[in-house]
């Protein structure tokens, strides 16, 4: 737990955010795409996207 912490921090993201977007998204998510749920590519789904 630590290490995603870290991680999260040095990758300037709330350590909180992240794990609870990641949770609620890696059910639905295909095995392709789990790489876009790592820290340093993580984009919080939160914010509007482009319409």
């Amino acid at each position: 737990m630590y290490t995603l912490i870290v991680t999260a921090k040095m990758n300037d993201i709330d350590p909180q955010a992240w794990l609870a977007d990641v949770l609620a998204r890696l059910p639905e998510m295909p095995v392709s795409r789990v790489p876009e749920l790592l820290p340093w590519n993580w984009k919080n789904r939160s914010l509007p996207e482009a319409a």
